[in-house]
């Protein structure tokens, strides 16, 4: 769209709509044929399998809906469209709000009725998502000459969206790690605790998304145009109200970890060890603004290989060796468990920042050239 060219534009948004519905179905029969196997490796034990099990075969079932919901929403404020694009999300939450104890509670449902109040919130989120890019106000359109995909397409995509993938994609590793690994040293107390922890750096962790994803299409059309300045500026303004978000949530966290951790449970004998598990996992946390907002960066301006390795490097490359490894040094094993996270954030984000600083300024010399030969072109 930066260049103009938003046949293309369109082609990419069609040839991704009939991939999201492929990986929706195939994901939606994957959970129905081995959910309870992937439910055990998870974590879970006998008393809450019989929760777990049936909540994932109703939600799987709704994948497709997901699928729309989340990843069509992107081309919609991709354009521009942020105000209806945050509707579509906010139509979602408040139906899932409403619903919720209507199922649990007044049809006296439980898990299976959480489940599928989620599945139908998702679907209105859906709808509204498909219809509005069939419509006549959207800038592209999904047009039937564009839905069957094409390697040309699809394999850039792929490249680029490969980095969010594996973080996204490994966090179910991470829970599977960090789980067997407290089970084993402390038993479901610091399971349980952990489920906090990472629950909470989630509260944190998805806005700060949000703020990346919000940036990522004006960095990346603005790349496309050749607007330097307009690159450089909306980069430094992604780290600085990423890192401010951060750095003010993790000072409330330090200051005050049992009003967090109340929101989720008020077990005192869980409390105990939440508290201070709470704050050493996210102890590193104030920083990682700045690995977010490099990560989000390098797939704005196509660097696929740096994202691919940024986002490799904090759970993959540290965090998940250093969970099974530090115990080994350590004689309180659940410390040495929750000690992972922040030595793997901090050590990713200062690689992360050097990584950036060569490979933004080799980008930013090559927009320069190109800018300086369709001048003299031009001349």
């Amino acid at each position: 769209m930066g260049r103009g060219d938003n046949g293309a534009a369109e082609e990419i948004m069609g040839n991704c709509f009939t991939c999201l519905v492929a990986v929706a179905l195939a994901l939606t029969a994957a959970f129905w044929v081995w959910g309870e196997p992937l439910l055990w490796l998870f974590g879970c034990s006998e008393e809450t399998i019989v929760y777990a099990l049936p909540y994932m075969r109703i939600y799987a079932g709704g994948s497709l809906f997901v699928m729309m919901a989340l990843g069509m929403n992107l081309f919609i404020t991709t354009q521009g469209f942020t105000r209806f694009s945050m509707v579509t999300v906010v139509a979602g939450a408040v139906s899932n709000i409403i619903l919720d104890p209507i199922f649990i509670y007044a049809l006296d449902m439980g898990v299976q009725g959480a489940a599928l109040a989620t599945v139908i919130s998702q679907a209105i989120s859906g709808v509204l998502v498909v219809r509005f890019l069939v419509g006549k106000t959207t800038v592209l359109r999904m047009r039937r000459r564009w839905l069957r995909p094409r390697s040309q397409v699809m394999l850039p995509v792929l490249g680029l969206g490969l980095a969010p993938f594996v973080m996204q994609a490994t966090e179910a590793l991470l829970n599977i790690s960090f789980n067997s690994s407290l089970q084993r040293y402390g038993g479901d107390i610091p399971v349980g605790a952990m489920t906090v922890a990472s629950t909470i750096m989630q509260m944190a962790w998805i806005p700060t998304q949000g703020i990346g994803q919000g940036a990522q299409p004006i960095i990346s059309y603005n790349y496309g145009a050749g607007n330097l300045g307009r690159v450089k500026e909306a980069f430094w303004a992604l780290v600085k109200v990423s890192v401010v978000f951060m750095m003010a949530l993790w000072a409330l966290i330090q200051l005050f970890p049992q009003f967090f951790i109340r929101i989720f449970n008020d077990s005192p004998e869980l409390m105990d060890t939440a508290v201070w598990s709470l704050r050493l996992y996210t102890a590193s946390m104030g920083l990682f603004g700045i690995q977010l907002s490099v990560q989000q960066t390098f797939m704005a301006i196509g660097r696929a290989k740096a994202s691919l390795f940024i986002a490799c490097l904090r759970k993959v490359i540290l965090l998940i060796p250093l969970i099974f490894i530090l115990p080994l040094f350590f004689g309180d094993k659940v410390f040495a468990v929750f000690l992972a996270e922040p030595v793997s954030d901090f050590t990713s984000v200062v690689v992360s920042a050097v990584t950036f600083f060569f490979v933004f300024r080799r980008a930013m010399a090559d927009l320069e050239k190109k800018n300086a030969g369709e001048t003299q072109q031009a001349q």
